[in-house]
C-alpha cells in the first residue's frame, strides 16, 4: 500500500507546507482546518465557522472516499470553551444522530486569532 495524498476543491487551500489529508489503505487523515472559505475568507461566528470547518474537512474525507459516517474521530481545538455550547449545537446539526468519537480542548492561540481549528480520522466508505 501507498500513502495518498489528498486535495480538496471545496476545501480552503493549506496555508502551510502540508497538505489537506492523507490515504493510506482505507484510513484518511485529514490536517487541521480553520474557518476559512475556499475563497479566502476568514469566519469568526462560532456556530458558522464550526459548520465550515465541518463541511471543509468532509469534503477531504470525501476526497479519500469517505462519508460523514466513516468519520471515526473529530480532534476540536477551540480558542474559548465559552464558545462550547454553540460548537455543540452546530457539531450536532451537522452529523444528526451519528455520533463519530471526539477529542474537544482549549487553545491559548490560533491562525488569524479563528475561534476553532479540528481535525477528522475517518475510513473508506464501504460504498466506494
Amino acid at each position: 500500500m501507498k500513502l495518498e495524498e489528498l486535495v480538496s476543491t471545496e476545501a480552503s487551500p493549506a496555508l502551510g507546507p502540508y497538505c489537506h489529508g492523507r490515504k493510506y489503505g482505507d484510513m484518511i487523515i485529514t490536517s487541521g482546518q480553520i474557518p476559512l472559505t475556499k475563497d479566502g475568507i476568514y469566519v469568526y461566528e462560532i456556530k458558522e465557522a464550526t459548520t465550515l470547518v465541518l463541511k471543509n474537512l468532509l469534503s477531504i474525507v470525501e476526497a479519500g472516499g469517505g462519508c460523514r459516517e466513516s468519520v471515526a474521530r473529530v480532534d476540536v481545538y477551540i480558542r474559548d470553551l465559552k464558545d462550547f455550547d454553540l460548537i455543540n449545537e452546530a457539531y450536532t446539526e451537522f452529523f444528526g444522530g451519528y455520533k463519530p468519537a471526539r477529542v474537544c480542548v482549549q487553545v491559548a492561540a490560533l491562525p488569524a486569532d479563528v475561534p476553532l481549528e479540528a481535525s477528522m480520522i475517518a475510513f473508506q466508505s464501504e460504498e466506494a
